[in-house]
């Protein structure tokens, strides 16, 4: 079996960090498409989809979301695992049935995210972990069925519905993108400070344990390509047998 073949649905709006920081974590055969000019796959031949972040809002009326948002649908509908980060969390929420909305606030920076223990998305990943952040809207109410993987004080930071699997904070990031991200924020210059304080060495290396989510789901899409691959549900009671039986 070869390297999946993953497209992915770029909606940073030409950010050259987003390219290279995909095509580092994503250890598979990647087709991109820059999702804000309209451009979206023709077909659904792909072992699975990743939607980035952006600096839209999912439920603004622009007709390049629109568009995304009806692919994705039916990428669903044939099967496609998929992975959303950031607004790609968002999107993948509205698109099944959940709720998109600005917070009042923003979140930016290295924050500590907590996710429920029996989650194959975060698999070898501290039940409490480190992760950058940079959201001012989020999910606030998940889709029909799906079920809540990670969160903060701020927010639902993760989901799962089937194949869907969809993570609020940003595990693809190194320095230099925050460091970029936070500059062209509008923020107080306190806070630009406080937050650029922040993006050390000691504390990106800390985050990199967020990024097992990316292997952890292309392993995921593999076991879909074979047959293998158990829905949440059945995750979550092979895994409270399993404590059942110790």
């Amino acid at each position: 079996m070869g390297n999946p073949r993953i497209v992915v649905l770029n909606a940073a709006h030409q950010d050259e960090n987003t390219t290279r920081n995909f095509r580092r974590e994503l250890d598979a055969s990647l087709s991109e498409f820059d999702a804000t000019d309209g451009t979206v796959p023709t077909g659904f031949d792909y072992d699975g989809a990743v939607v980035t972040g952006s600096r839209s809002s999912v439920y603004w009326d622009e007709e390049w979301i629109q568009s995304v948002k009806e692919w994705v649908d039916e990428a669903i509908e044939h099967g496609v695992p998929f992975l959303g980060v950031c607004w790609g969390h968002q999107l993948l929420a509205d698109v099944l049935g959940g709720t998109v909305d600005d917070m009042g606030v923003y979140e930016v920076g290295y924050s500590e995210i907590e996710h429920t223990g029996d989650s194959r998305l975060f698999a070898g990943i501290d039940e409490t972990f480190t992760a950058f952040t940079s959201h001012s809207d989020a999910v606030t109410t998940l889709p029909p069925g799906a079920v809540p993987l990670a969160e903060n004080e701020y927010s639902n930071h993760g989901f799962r519905k089937d194949r869907v699997f969809g993570v609020q904070f940003h595990p693809e990031y190194d320095s230099k993108t925050a460091r970029d991200l936070v500059l062209r924020k509008d923020l107080s210059e306190d806070r630009r400070e406080s937050i650029l304080a922040e993006i050390t060495e000691e504390n990106y290396q800390q985050s990199c344990e967020a990024k097992l989510v990316f292997e952890n789901f292309l392993e995921f899409v593999r076991e879909v390509q074979t047959g293998n691959a158990a829905s949440e549900a059945e995750s979550h009671a092979a895994a409270t047998r399993a404590s059942g039986s110790d």
